[in-house]
């Protein structure tokens, strides 16, 4: 019974990714004619046409900029103050911790507003390196909350044989711990990547210049007023998800065990 619905939930999920597929592989008129049949032929130039309509390259280097500058932030800040908090007992730490932990909570829409206006103030709207540290701002909550219950199962004997051999703080934690919160950074960075690949609010008010335009806001500009552009816009999008499915499917293992030590932990 569990397999079954598990099944009809994931032919829901993956529906959608089959008739974009699908109607990406016809011309305009089969599409419209019949969305569900098969491609009497199958149509490649839909994939050149959207290749170049939305200057993928441009686009493709945009997206992978600010998710690179993102992903890494959020690991950086993230993991060393998970490290600090999980290790510094006291009231101000828990203070901390739940100050962030709460933080994740507030939903995006209630303070979108604000967030364009101080953007606007500090002259980070409209470039990649801009929306990259809106990113940073936004994701490090949630990954506090993943490295703070992680650190817990690293023995803290770690800590105190490096401070005996006169190790830093800082040559502590990038040295020894660092490289043991592998497995939650994996998770980190892959669930901060899909977020960030995928968006599309943000960027799309935070970006004002085309030049910086990420992959999904230079495939909304195939929407016309009067006419869509059916087949470029869904070979658009198939040509969109695929980086990102592919990373998905390289590093999917890292992805439960990471949450699962992370939040049970924490």
């Amino acid at each position: 019974m569990v397999l079954l619905i598990l099944v009809i939930a994931a032919g829901f999920t993956l529906f959608p990714i089959y008739m974009a597929v699908l109607n990406s592989l016809k011309t305009d008129g089969e599409m419209l004619n019949h969305i569900l049949a098969l491609p009497t032929s199958l149509t490649f130039a839909n994939y050149s046409d959207a290749y170049h309509k939305i200057d993928f390259l441009r686009s493709f280097w945009n997206t992978i900029m600010i998710t690179l500058i993102g992903v890494t932030g959020i690991i950086l800040f993230a993991s060393m103050a998970g490290y600090k908090m999980s290790r510094t007992p006291g009231k101000l730490s828990q203070f901390f911790f739940a100050f962030f932990v709460l933080s994740s909570l507030i939903p995006f829409h209630s303070i979108m507003i604000t967030l364009v206006k101080i953007s606007k103030e500090l002259h980070v709207q409209g470039s990649t390196y801009g929306l990259g540290l809106i990113y940073i701002g936004l994701g490090v909550a949630l990954a506090i909350f993943l490295y703070h219950g992680f650190v817990k199962s690293i023995p803290r004997d770690l800590d105190e044989a490096a401070v005996m051999d006169g190790c830093g703080e800082l040559r502590l934690f990038f040295v020894i711990i660092f490289p043991l919160l592998l497995p939650i950074t994996a998770t980190v960075a892959i669930l901060n990547a899909l977020w960030m690949w995928n968006d599309f609010l943000l960027p799309l008010l935070m970006l004002t210049d085309s030049d910086y335009y990420t992959l999904l806001i230079s495939t909304n500009m195939l929407f016309g007023e009067y006419n869509n552009d059916w087949s470029a816009i869904l070979a658009s999008l198939v040509l969109t998800m695929l980086p990102i499915i592919v990373v998905y499917l390289l590093l999917q293992k890292y992805i439960l065990s990471g949450i699962a030590e992370g939040a049970i932990k924490g």
